[in-house]
């Protein structure tokens, strides 16, 4: 079959009936927080999909430190990879704030979430070593076990029984290649809320010998009686070996880190490839993530808020009949029955007659015949947003089950 044949065949409807659309976001020049409020194709939406959590990112003192990191710096500094000429003391003042933030004795600065994960696995693991990890891990950790050259084990989503079998299959093969085991899961899943059973997985050391490498790109800042994650929310910090954090959700900037011992944090400093070759992170982007995390560490009420208004929202939607799954953190997923063309109908329609410009997640990432809303609330959202959100969804949900969008679709 031709390629161009396979393309369009993948597509499927999406590709027969619909095109993406290609309309711009305009931000508000506000002095304060950013609002969820936002200009797309000259109307303004109220949007559910920011990575925002704490409403950091156009903070008035979070601007004026990325002003002031541009302004004594440029934004082309430093000129190098941290080995060579890209490191700074301002560097290495926010590793260190960070690994005391989140209990461990090093961490290492990366310059991208999702680039990080792939290389930290590479650089952890050998042919020798076994990997068992969460069968619906995000795809960071997905393509970091792809570079993978032993063999990998993957268990049931959140399914501690499976994991053990997974240890007990892994903990043979070891036995004959001298390895070890590296266990990978995430503190919050993204699409389903769900928090990753850490606790019950470190009380499983008890009866293998493995390391705990987790994702907590949706749980660090969120997380926690201080917000250090979601290894603080199960009181189980000492048990994560490897933590992993990224500036983009609760922090609103660009980049993540690595936390553990300084071992191992200094082992990775000098073998992960996409840090070793690859330009430092910018000084703006180190002055201004040093005042996020001075706030996120310093205003407990930010993360108030968020909680607040997540709460506030669950319960109106779960009042209303909807399905939350089982979600037990901040990331809202509301699933509803439908086929694809009726979820781009759907959320048309939200976006077109209401308002409101929320995430849309159908098959493959879930099975055939459901439909998946993510809403992400943040901190600057407000009651009346969760209100006038709440009445929008069961209108919509009542157009679902009276097949209106089986007939009525909408132009992109």
């Amino acid at each position: 079959m031709d390629i161009f044949e396979k393309i369009a065949k993948h597509m499927g409807p999406i590709g027969q009936h619909q095109k993406w659309s290609h309309g711009y976001f305009s931000f508000p020049k506000l002095e304060g927080e950013i609002a969820p409020h936002m200009n797309f194709r000259g109307k303004e939406h109220l949007v559910w999909s920011l990575n925002n959590y704490l409403g950091l990112a156009n903070h008035p003192e979070v601007r004026e430190a990325d002003q002031k990191g541009a302004t004594d710096f440029g934004m082309a500094y430093p000129m190098g990879a941290r080995m060579m000429s890209g490191n700074s003391k301002y560097h290495e003042q926010l590793e260190q704030e960070l690994a005391a933030f989140v209990g461990k004795p090093d961490a290492f600065l990366l310059n991208f979430g999702y680039q990080g994960m792939v290389s930290i696995i590479d650089s952890l693991v050998d042919r020798n070593d076994v990997i068992v990890y969460d069968g619906e891990s995000h795809a960071c950790i997905i393509d970091g076990l792809r570079l993978h050259m032993g063999k990998r084990f993957v268990y049931k989503h959140n399914d501690i029984e499976s994991a053990r079998k997974q240890l007990e299959r892994a903990t043979k093969l070891v036995e004959q290649s001298g390895g070890g085991i590296l266990l990978i899961t995430e503190g919050v899943f993204g699409m389903s809320g769900a928090q990753g059973k850490l606790k019950e997985l470190v009380d499983l050391k008890k009866e293998f010998d493995f390391r705990l490498l987790i994702d907590d790109a949706h749980g660090f800042g969120t997380m926690g009686k201080t917000g250090a994650g979601t290894h603080e929310e199960q009181d189980c910090i000492e048990g994560v070996d490897v933590y992993f954090g990224t500036f983009a959700k609760a922090m609103a900037g660009i980049g993540a880190f690595v936390a553990s011992t300084e071992e191992i944090t200094n082992f990775l400093r000098y073998n992960m490839r996409s840090q070793t070759f690859a330009k430092a992170l910018p000084m703006p982007m180190v002055i201004g993530l040093l005042k996020r995390l001075e706030l996120l560490k310093g205003k407990s009420e930010l993360r108030e808020k968020l909680w607040n208004i997540a709460t506030t929202l669950q319960k109106g939607l779960r009042d209303r009949g909807f399905d939350l799954g089982i979600t037990n953190t901040m990331v809202t997923p509301v699933f509803l029955k439908g086929e694809l063309l009726e979820a781009t109908a759907l959320t048309m329609d939200l976006r077109e007659n209401h308002g409101i410009f929320c995430s849309i997640v159908v098959y493959p990432v879930i099975p055939k015949g459901l439909i998946e809303l993510r809403l992400i609330p943040t901190a600057v959202h407000t009651l009346e947003d969760v209100q006038r959100t709440l009445d929008a969804f069961s209108e919509v949900a009542e157009k679902l089950k009276s097949g209106y969008y089986k007939e009525n679709q909408f132009e992109m």
